[in-house]
This record gives structure tokens, C-alpha cells and sequence, in this order.
């Protein structure tokens, strides 16, 4: 294996033999002829990828899409059935937390045996018992059974015990969001020492934020298969679109052609301003074609998908009489228009605004079915325009808007043009804060006078 790897996957396999009852097992086992009362299950089909020292993997998937079976193979716990692995360094698994703690024994001696199992020294652990203590942080219930424990402090001392290593490679499936919410920001806080460190990270879970703003690459697992893999941000969006569709669907090509400017309907009467004014031209056109590709704040590397009976043709972002500005000041109000057409009737429209960072954190969204607006049925043929005003209270910097249009149903939704990222617009500093979000805060020097 190349000294810059910390891992490398080889077209493994991993197979199952499911048995529709103990009987069938049983039968098997004793047939003289070798019967087979078994079917094979395929976790894992011909996986194969590398992972570079210091660097930080996300792998996301459905339930049953083979992950844990996957990060068990990292470990040492399950073996392939066919291809290779390969490991350099010491590993540190977040899997089940707490499996192989005797309830019998105390905090601090499941703590110990713990890092036992996990290959340190006695030395090596009673050097780090302190930090284990301080971190999972219960106080005098660390020489307590873990019998007499609550389910949070259980799992406080099992991430504190198998967080306290020192590894090579940290191995996490769904572990970092444990506890209250005060032990899930020191978990997140020793995440990022862990990757400032260089260590290497592979990361599991469903959290799709922490996914584009800790990892430097993701995959995608769907049907024990690698269905894509790159940038976090594009995993993730692909994945979001196989929660809503139920199937990956290829990305449409967007037209590279230049696309016609859109023709008035019909002359509607007005003042000779309203007539000039680019609003006014946005809502009395029917563009001929996508209209979205003609805006200066149209991203072209938007990720796209629904089954379009409905399409999202043009957009316009209003600020506060600026028409497509690329840049807004910070706490500035802003409309954004979303004009939609139908190929088919739909009996409840539902239309949804996003905005998120530049790694993906999604800051706010909304749609109308929280608003509680209710839309009206559209027939075959119907053009409508959709207005989002938003009060943009957000740090200086990049942001992405994800424009959406569906089918509101009882069970589920029913995307019909989902627009990801289609907008980049820039916020401008108009007034000094620290964080994401410019809360409306009032600051207030109360009293001065002698102590």
C-alpha cells in the first residue's frame, strides 16, 4: 500500500446466508447431500477506494445500504468475503458505544478494560484516565456500577473512553450526536482537534450538514454499491434526491445554447415606469424557455431532479428595487419570485426556499405548506409566480438558494422540479457581528459607578 494511505478497499464483498428459521440452519448443517436451505444476501458488492492520511471520509446511505457492514470490515470486526483491506496505523472505532462494558463493574474499570481492548498499555491508560474522567464528565458515578447508570451517562463514558486513544484512523458510525446538547458541542470540538491533529476520519451518518462541513470527500452507498462519489456537497445532493424520488436519476444536461429572451403575453396596460421596470417585465412574460440561465446570479452548477410534469422556468431576486443583484447588504430584505409552468394539473402545489453556506449548512428554509398558505389547484397550461421575502441577517460571505416545486400529497411529497443551489448570491457586511445569523439584539450600558 502507498505510504500516503491510511486505508485502502479493494473490490471487497461481504455475503450473508439468511435462514427462514433456526430449523432451516439446523437442516443445512446435517443434510447428507449438502441442501441448501439458505439464500445468499450481498451487503457489500465490489466495493474499492482509498482513503489519504489526515484526510476526512463521509459515507452516507439509506438503512441497509451496507455502511456498518462496511466501517466493521475497516475495523477488523467482520472479514470480506472477497477483496482486500488494508490498514496503516492504529484504529479507534465510535461503533457501538459501550459494547463489551460488564454493567457489573465500575466507570472507571469498564474504562480501563476498554482501552485494554482497544491495545494500550497499562501505563497508557492510567496517563489518559484523567482526560476519560474530565471528558465524559459524571462526576463521582464514575466508581459507580454502570448498572446504576442513565442512558446518557452511559454513553458519555463510552465516548469518552474510546475518544481518549490517541489513533491513527478514527472510525465514527452515528456517535457524535450523543448526549445533551453541551457533551454534543465537546464531541464535535474533539472532532475538529482530531482532523487539525492530521488524523484520518471515516464518518458514517445521517446527518447531511456534518457531512459537507467536516468531510473532504463522501460516497454515496445504495444497494451495497458505490452509486457516487466526490465533493461532499455533490454526494449530498444526489442522496437527498434518492430520499425524495426513491431512484438516482441522471442529471439532466443543462443547454449550453443561448437561450431567447422571453416574450410578453399579452400588453397589460400600466405607466410607462411599471411597463420598463424589470419586475413588471418578469411578471407579464411567459419565457419560451429557461429563463433561470439568463440571470447574472444563476449558478451552473446547480443539481437539478424531479419528474418536471411542473417546471421552475425563471426566477428574480429583488433587493429592495434592484433587480438580479449580485450582492445584498447584510439585514437587507429580499424578494425572491419563483415562476413556475405545468405540463400536467396539479391539485396542491407546494413551492420551498433553501439557503445554505458554502459547505452545504443549510441556514433556513421554508415552504408553503409551513406557512400554512394554501395554494389552489393549477390546471394543464398555467403559469404561475411564487414571492419569498426574506430578511438576509447572515455573515458576509457566499450563499446558495435551492428554489422547489411539488405535488403536496398526505403520505409524501412529490418533487416536480427541484432546483438545488440555483442561485449564488453574495451578502454584503453592513454591520459588524460574530457567527452565522444577526440575531435582532438590543445592547444597553445599563450603570457606571464606583465598585
Amino acid at each position: 500500500m502507498d505510504d500516503s494511505l491510511a486505508i485502502s478497499i479493494r473490490g471487497i464483498s461481504k455475503k450473508y446466508r439468511l435462514y427462514g428459521s433456526t430449523k432451516a440452519r439446523l437442516l443445512e448443517a446435517l443434510h447428507p447431500f449438502k441442501k441448501k436451505y439458505h439464500r445468499e444476501f450481498w451487503a457489500l458488492q465490489d466495493i474499492s477506494f482509498n482513503v489519504p492520511k489526515g484526510a476526512t471520509l463521509g459515507i452516507i446511505g439509506r438503512n441497509g445500504s451496507g455502511k456498518s457492514t462496511l466501517l466493521q470490515i475497516i475495523c477488523s470486526i467482520l472479514r470480506p468475503t472477497t477483496g482486500q483491506v488494508e490498514v496503516s496505523g492504529r484504529v479507534s472505532a465510535l461503533l457501538e458505544l459501550g459494547a463489551g462494558f460488564n454493567p457489573e463493574f465500575t466507570g472507571r474499570e469498564n474504562a480501563i478494560f476498554g482501552g485494554r481492548l482497544m491495545g494500550l498499555s497499562k501505563d497508557e491508560i492510567q496517563y489518559r484516565l484523567p482526560e476519560i474522567e474530565a471528558f465524559a464528565d459524571i462526576g463521582q458515578f464514575i466508581d459507580q456500577p454502570v448498572k446504576t447508570y442513565s442512558s446518557g451517562m452511559f454513553v458519555r463514558l463510552a465516548f469518552a473512553t474510546a475518544i481518549n486513544v490517541d489513533p491513527d484512523i478514527l472510525v465514527v458510525d452515528e456517535a457524535l450526536a450523543v448526549g445533551d446538547a453541551n457533551f454534543q458541542h465537546k464531541c464535535y470540538t474533539k472532532f475538529r482537534e482530531f482532523q487539525q491533529a492530521g488524523k484520518t476520519i471515516v464518518f458514517v451518518t445521517h446527518d447531511m450538514h456534518a457531512v459537507t462541513k467536516h468531510c473532504d470527500q463522501a460516497f454515496l452507498l445504495e444497494g451495497s454499491r458505490i452509486v457516487k462519489r466526490g465533493r461532499p456537497k455533490e454526494v449530498v445532493s444526489y442522496y437527498h434526491e434518492l430520499i425524495l424520488t426513491g431512484e438516482l436519476e441522471a442529471k439532466t444536461a443543462l443547454d449550453a445554447e443561448v437561450v431567447p429572451a422571453p416574450t410578453a403575453a399579452n400588453d397589460v396596460p400600466g405607466s410607462v415606469e411599471a411597463e420598463n421596470s424589470d419586475l413588471a417585465r418578469f411578471l407579464e412574460t411567459v419565457p419560451e424557455a429557461d429563463g433561470c440561465l439568463l440571470r447574472k446570479t444563476y449558478r451552473k452548477d446547480e443539481h437539478r431532479f424531479g419528474d418536471r410534469r411542473g417546471q421552475i422556468v425563471d426566477y428574480l431576486v429583488m433587493c429592495p428595487n434592484r433587480a438580479d443583484p449580485a450582492e445584498v447588504p447584510s439585514g437587507e430584505w429580499v424578494d425572491i419570485y419563483l415562476k413556475a409552468q405545468f405540463k400536467e394539473a396539479i391539485h396542491s402545489p407546494l413551492y420551498g426556499v433553501a439557503i445554505k453556506t458554502v459547505d452545504g449548512v443549510m441556514v433556513y428554509a421554508s415552504n408553503s405548506r409551513f406557512e400554512r398558505i394554501e395554494i389552489q389547484p393549477v390546471a394543464i397550461g398555467i403559469q404561475t409566480i411564487f414571492k419569498f421575502s426574506i430578511r438576509m441577517s447572515l455573515a458576509p460571505g457566499d450563499y446558495f438558494i435551492d428554489l422547489g416545486l411539488a405535488e403536496k400529497l398526505p403520505s409524501q411529497d412529490v418533487p416536480l422540479d427541484i432546483r438545488e443551489g440555483v442561485i449564488h448570491l453574495k451578502v454584503q457586511e453592513s454591520k459588524r457581528f460574530d457567527g452565522l445569523v444577526g440575531l435582532d439584539a438590543q445592547l444597553e450600558n445599563v450603570s457606571v459607578r464606583q465598585a
